[in-house]
């Protein structure tokens, strides 16, 4: 019993220690985010920190797996009527959610680079979290066949990975170009492209 309830805490306090780290990546940036500071934000020590995260890319790590839950924990709480159509208004609102916290997409965009390595530990981290996201993004588009007449042949899952590709791309071009590109509008644009095709390959309504 003691047991648990001492795992109970850990659990807990590395939770608190993830959110303290996305608040403090996203306001001031990975780079100039000290461990002490974040240590400081818990209410504990240094050392208390390093026994749940050896390092800081632990910690990077752990904040990305954080924003990819959150992400997927909006989409989920989205009524079950969003879709088709729907689906792909909902994409530009999840970019301007992105934009609302910068720090975030350049820490995501950081660990992109060690995850393409088979043996780091982000590996399985972004490949489970494509792999989910193309699926769920995949079945509420299928719902516009019925919902809004779309192409009933069109390969749905492939349409989501393009549509991650896309936001992941214009995010990555927004982190290099130091925020000179309108991630927004891209989106936006690939959005409107994709609903004027679906329609046309359905022919006429």
């Amino acid at each position: 019993m003691a047991s648990r309830g001492t795992y109970s805490v850990g659990a807990e306090r590395r939770q608190r220690i993830v959110d303290a780290a996305s608040t403090r990546f996203a306001a001031d940036g990975y780079n100039r985010t000290a461990m002490t500071t974040i240590a400081a934000d818990v209410g504990i020590s240094e050392g208390g920190l390093l026994h749940h995260f050896p390092n800081k890319r632990h910690l990077l790590l752990a904040v990305a797996e954080h924003r990819f839950h959150a992400a997927a924990q909006w989409w989920d709480s989205l009524p079950s009527d969003v879709a088709g159509l729907g689906t792909l208004d909902f994409m530009v609102d999840a970019t301007r959610r992105y934009l609302a916290e910068p720090g975030l997409i350049q820490l995501v965009v950081l660990v992109s680079a060690e995850a393409a390595d088979p043996s780091s530990p982000a590996h399985e981290v972004y490949a489970a979290r494509y792999r989910t996201a193309a699926a769920a993004l995949g079945a509420r588009l299928r719902a516009g066949v019925e919902r809004d007449g779309l192409d009933p042949y069109a390969d749905y899952e492939a349409i989501a990975r393009e549509c991650l590709a896309v936001s992941d791309g214009l995010q990555l071009q927004w982190v290099i170009t130091d925020g000179d590109v309108d991630v927004v509008a891209g989106v936006q644009t690939h959005v409107d492209r994709l609903s004027a095709a679906l329609r046309r390959q359905a022919g006429p309504q």
